[in-house]
């Protein structure tokens, strides 16, 4: 289903309608306001593409920068509205979204992130969307003072999913959301696209200016202010006293980089350091790589920690929100405190002087993704949590396990044992 082009539908009355006779099928709705494309929207990508088309009418709302983006990869039965919230209160956007979701009769109204759940779950509520649902990818540093507009916003959300354990506590610890809207679905990848025995497509290292035997750190993640390039920039030049031909290469773009750029200059490190920007496969990076590191500030559950385990490729990471889930420290990979130059060198000097632990680390990461965060199992509970809510607004909330073709979906035990420290506390 991927690669082909999309139904898009400039106005909702055009292409891709659905008949006048009710689909039977539950109409979902994606919305994101992101114009890049991060770990989010390759977990609603994952979504479109492997939802039961049998059950579920998949559709996808965001702005048609993230679209030209998202293009190659969508499933062709998706049905597109291309709309762009430049502020929250966008009349033209506004009106937009409300004649899509009346004329697709859009059942679930599903947000990635609180800022694009902040302008489309009100008006779900307006159009009489049955369910509203956002999914928080993790903590919003970016955010000052407290949460009073968040837990106003909440009203109009019938469900949060948290990526992860850490993500869940947060959502009722600091934002104060309440326990019982909370479900935890963690992120995932497609583990059939990894390979640890990928070749290195030839002459990439040459190409890049280092030498064949070079080993080569990779760090994948947008050039943004959470992902702490910086600090890693900040260690190489201590990494590079006991490793001199260590060589990081930065994938993807951001804000920054013009920034990073001169602190490589300023560091006196430009031979040691490429930035190649997007990158469509990054499979043939981790084949690259001897170590990634993910030095961010914070996390929901790092997709690119996950794949670089998938590629049995080792890894240093801070030790923030939901990493800590994937990467075990000295079990699958090192963790070390975030804004820490000193001690991130540290630990990758540790991988490099000791390829064969570091590896054996890798591969016990790479069992420990399969069998934790596979797409599998994203796409099932998502799909349980859907027919159990939709079950719930019919009356009928009994029949949704047997619905969902599997277990019934736990009452939220991580967060009633968060809820429970909290009253503790």
């Amino acid at each position: 289903m991927k690669g082909r082009a999309s139904r898009q539908s400039g106005s909702p009355v055009e292409s891709g309608h659905r008949s006048l006779m009710k689909d039977k099928r539950i109409s979902v709705a994606y919305f994101t306001n992101a114009q890049i494309r991060g770990g989010a929207e390759e977990h609603i990508l994952t979504l479109l593409e492997h939802l039961d088309r049998q059950r579920f009418l998949p559709h996808l709302i965001a702005p048609p920068a993230l679209i030209e983006k998202l293009q190659s990869d969508l499933p062709d039965d998706v049905i597109v509205l291309p709309v762009f919230f430049e502020l929250p209160i966008h009349l033209a956007a506004a009106w937009k979204l409300i004649r899509f979701l009346r004329e697709k009769r859009i059942d679930i109204l599903h947000s990635h992130h609180f800022r694009s759940s902040l302008m489309a779950s009100p008006i779900g509520r307006f159009c009489r969307v049955p369910i509203t649902m956002e999914t928080s990818h993790g903590r919003e540093l970016w955010r000052k003072g407290g949460f009073f507009i968040d837990r106003c916003a909440g009203l109009f959300v019938d469900h949060y999913i948290a990526v992860s354990r850490s993500t869940a506590e947060w959502l009722i610890q600091q934002k104060g959301l309440p326990a019982s809207k909370i479900h935890v679905i963690c992120s995932a990848s497609d583990m059939r696209r990894f390979d640890p025995l990928r070749p290195v497509p030839p002459g990439v290292k040459l190409g890049l200016g280092f030498n064949e035997f070079d080993p080569v750190l990779l760090v994948a993640g947008r050039l943004e202010p959470q992902k702490g390039h910086r600090v890693l920039l900040d260690a190489m030049p201590l990494i590079l006293q006991e490793f001199p031909q260590a060589r990081l290469v930065c994938v993807s773009t951001g804000s920054l980089k013009s920034e990073l750029e001169k602190r490589v200059a300023d560091l006196g490190i430009s031979d040691s350091v490429r930035f190649v920007g997007y990158q469509p496969d990054i499979r043939d990076w981790w084949a690259l790589a001897d170590l990634s590191v993910l030095p961010s500030f914070y996390e929901g559950l790092p997709l690119s920690a996950i794949e670089s385990l998938a590629m049995e490729c080792p890894i240093v990471a801070t030790a923030v929100d939901g990493t800590p889930e994937v990467v075990l420290n000295e079990k699958t990979g090192l963790t070390v405190p975030p804004g820490d130059p000193t001690s991130l060198a540290s630990a990758i000097c540790r991988m490099l002087r000791d390829p064969a632990w570091a590896k054996q680390m890798a591969r016990a990461g790479r069992q420990h993704v399969r069998s934790e965060f596979s797409t599998e199992t994203l796409v099932r509970k998502t799909q349980q949590l859907y027919l159990h809510a939709w079950n719930r607004y019919l009356g009928t909330a009994d029949l949704a396990p047997a619905s969902a073709g599997g277990p019934p979906i736990p009452e939220r035990e991580d967060v009633t044992r968060f809820r429970v420290a909290v009253q503790k506390d």
